[in-house]
């Protein structure tokens, strides 16, 4: 697909500034976001996203959004807070090769459900302040999602990734890994972005797993993940002492009472959390 103005071109002619109360760093290098698109396909085996629906939040300028649209998707459905950005996204939908949907929306009163298409890809260079609340709230909505390209502050995306016996390995941890096969796909330096922040970024592909838990049951891991984890330094028998009938949900995970809550798999959670 060919665009007649560049990145930068575009964001000069409509005068955006990225606003730090909307967490925006855009990224106006289009070999960089179409870097991201390449190596998710990779990593999916796909040659292009024809057989997919494709959700983006936070679309800014249109890095992405141009990425995505190269690939040929059956629909693109963005999801944008910023209404000087709206005005980039109209002017993408009149050359897009697909039928394009531009939402003025906050995503995180968003309900992906809503949404009609069985196979959705979810695509985002997240903004940096809203990133966690929204995965969460992605991994209980996995019905429909076929795979999530994320990008995340470093340090959030190593949470996420974390193996068991590390100060990273959390509740997010646990959460995404019982939902999700989780891979790092690349990390940009923070001069990748304008303005850069003062960190790295980690760009995630998660697909979400055909063995996972109902949201009932991982409702329950999340309570158990946030006792545990909130006194992550006392042994459980200590941190989880309000569960009822600690004793033999150990014993059936195979869980000691004196573990701590980083030494616990994301497997011994959900046999916890099952009963």
């Amino acid at each position: 697909m060919i665009f007649t103005k560049t990145l930068r071109q575009t964001v000069e002619e409509h005068g955006l500034m990225a606003k730090k109360a909307l967490g925006q760093n855009f990224l106006l290098d289009q070999n960089v976001t179409d870097k991201i698109i390449r190596l998710s396909l990779e990593k999916q085996s796909l040659k292009d996203l024809s057989n997919f629906d494709v959700l983006e939040i936070g679309p800014g300028p249109g890095g992405l959004t141009r990425a995505v649209l190269a690939q040929k998707p059956k629909s693109l459905t963005v999801i944008e807070m910023d209404e000087r950005c709206i005005e980039i996204m109209n002017e993408l939908k009149l050359t897009a090769p697909c039928p394009m949907e531009i939402l003025n929306a906050d995503a995180l009163k968003f309900d992906i459900a809503h949404l009609k298409p069985q196979k959705l890809q979810i695509v985002s260079n997240l903004p940096y302040n809203i990133s966690v609340p929204l995965l969460t709230g992605w991994l209980q909505n996995t019905d429909k999602i076929e795979a999530m390209t994320l990008m995340f502050q470093k340090e959030v995306a190593d949470r996420i990734c974390a193996p068991i016996k590390t100060k990273d390995y959390g509740r997010l941890s646990v959460l995404a890994q019982l939902v999700c096969d989780v891979q790092r796909l690349w990390t940009l330096n923070p001069e990748c972005f304008v303005p850069a922040p003062k960190v790295q970024s980690t760009v995630l592909l998660f697909k979400p797993l055909k063995n996972r838990p109902t949201n009932d049951v991982l409702q329950k891991v999340e309570k158990l993940t946030m006792a545990a984890f909130s006194q992550r330094r006392k042994m459980i028998r200590q941190s989880l002492k309000n569960v009822k009938d600690l004793e033999n949900l150990c014993l059936k995970a195979g869980v000691s009472l004196t573990a701590r809550a980083e030494e616990i798999t994301p497997q011994q959670y959900l046999l916890m959390a099952m009963g």
